[in-house]
């Protein structure tokens, strides 16, 4: 594979990626960029998916994209003829994984000169990624980011066919690509994207700069998906965003909010609904209301706090309050009496004093979560937070870390508990790891459950027993009316 990149070298900028304009967000039908049906006829591909539910929907539309152009799935790197990385740029460990990963492959790109080796995802919307890659990595043939999956036909016939490596990063804000094939990874299980983007600018996130602008599908096509969903058999959707409370905002030509798509998908016969990520800022009662009314809705919420400090709320740019957070909470529990709330929670952030991390104790306690993501302060070039000074042991993070996830594994284990000797519905998504005699699955409140039964249980919903919760987990024995 040659290493002349004149045709396609596109490079990102973040100082690009951090403009927003008010301007329309382009539609665009991939059909339109399918024009070579056969390039991947009689080979292999193979692709690694790194990072958030966004990163996994996105992993379907590129087997989807691949599989449309003829290409094969294979799960052995030896065979493949074509292997991609879908990266995660959220955190510094989350990167040096793909370098390393990058390393190990070379040695399949010497065997197999032909073998197309791609980084997509988020990692390439950075530019030092870029420019390391271009620098250090040569064997990689194909770079291109979040915003140009569709194009990946043409990206191929240029690297297949002219044998030029491809270079293509966008830091445009984004258009809207409908019709977008895809290969689901789950049987009865789907992701549903409902928006892209992210307009909040944390200011320890990489995401506004990775993923673009906030920009909206619009309700007819997320509602149109979902029905052919539904009729393929499949139980339970997850409506994906950076933001899903920030859905329609930026409608030019009708007023249609989060709140106006759950009341429309709740009158549909998909049995489970479920969506992430929301922000607390944008999360209103008009949203809460919906997700009361509708049984399809599952009593499951994360609602990332990230602090319970103001202070530390205001350098991060969170734009709400540790009182308001809780006042939220309250009125989610008033209306969802028995919802499961999660979170996800940073320590260490620069500044962060010892009175700061006590408050966001204090918000755990109060918020009674029943699970969370935690985290120790990964500074992200680019990010303003990179810059904060920063004088805080890390010996003295890791200890927070470790007194938070005291707090919270408690609270894991009460939410468990809660389940004790009751009949739980549970989505059967397949067999035990350790034993094939033991099934697994999701009850609404998204809790893991194992119990012995039958595989012809896989894919449907049944009544399990709760008899053990643990911390992790809960284990049952299949409701004898089941």
């Amino acid at each position: 594979m040659s290493n002349l990149y004149d045709t396609y070298f596109k490079k990102p900028s973040l100082k690009s990626a951090r403009k927003r304009k008010q301007k329309e967000t382009p539609n665009i039908d991939f059909n339109a960029h399918i024009n070579i049906k056969d390039v991947g006829q009689g080979k292999r591909y193979l692709i690694q998916t790194y990072g958030c539910q966004g990163n996994e929907a996105d992993t379907e539309t590129m087997k989807g994209i691949l599989e449309a152009l003829s290409f094969k799935e294979t799960n052995r790197e030896e065979r493949a003829d074509l292997i991609i990385l879908n990266t995660c740029a959220i955190r510094e460990n989350a990167e040096n994984r793909v370098f390393g990963e990058l390393g190990r492959l070379k040695k399949y790109k010497k065997k197999n000169p032909d073998l197309i080796l791609g980084v997509a995802g988020c990692m390439p919307q950075e530019e030092d990624v870029v420019n390391r890659l271009l620098e250090k990595y040569h064997h990689v043939d194909l770079i291109f980011g979040t915003h140009n999956i569709h194009k990946i036909p043409e990206y191929l016939e240029t690297a297949l066919m002219n044998k030029e490596r491809v270079i293509e990063v966008f830091s445009e804000e984004g258009a809207i690509v409908e019709n977008l094939p895809k290969k689901r990874e789950h049987p009865v299980k789907a992701w549903v994207n409902i928006m892209f983007g992210c307009d909040e600018f944390c200011t320890y996130c990489i995401v506004p700069y990775t993923r673009g602008k906030e920009r909206s599908r619009s309700p007819e096509s997320i509602i149109d998906e979902v029905k052919g969903l539904i009729s393929e058999g499949y139980q339970e959707i997850t409506l994906l965003g950076q933001n899903v409370n920030a859905y329609g905002r930026d409608f030019k030509d009708r007023a249609y909010t989060f709140s106006n798509l759950l009341e429309a998908l709740g009158k549909l016969e998909i049995p489970r609904v479920r969506f992430t990520t929301s922000h607390p800022n944008d999360f209103d009662d008009a949203t809460i209301e919906a997700l009361a009314t509708y049984e399809n809705m599952m009593p499951h919420i994360h609602l990332p706090v990230q602090s319970g400090s103001n202070t530390v709320l205001k350098h991060m740019n969170r734009k709400y309050t540790k009182e308001s957070y809780l006042d939220l909470v309250g009125r989610i529990k008033r209306a969802i009496p028995d919802v499961s709330l999660t979170t996800d929670i940073i320590v260490g952030f620069p500044g962060e004093s010892e009175a700061d991390f006590l408050e966001t104790l204090d918000l755990v306690r109060q918020s009674d979560f029943e699970g969370a993501f935690t985290f120790v302060f990964s500074a992200r070039k680019g990010t303003p937070a990179a810059a904060y000074k920063d004088d805080t042991a890390f010996s003295e993070k890791k200890d927070r870390l470790k007194r938070l996830n005291e707090i919270i594994n408690q609270g894991y284990k009460k939410g468990h508990d809660r389940f004790m000797n009751k009949a739980v519905e549970v989505l059967v998504e397949g067999r035990s790891k350790k034993d094939d005699a033991i099934l697994a699955g999701y009850t609404p409140h998204n809790k893991l459950v194992n119990f012995a039964g039958d595989p012809s249980l896989i894919g449907k919903r049944v009544l399990v027993d709760v008899t053990e919760p643990k911390t992790w987990f809960m284990k049952g024995v299949l409701h004898e009316k089941s």
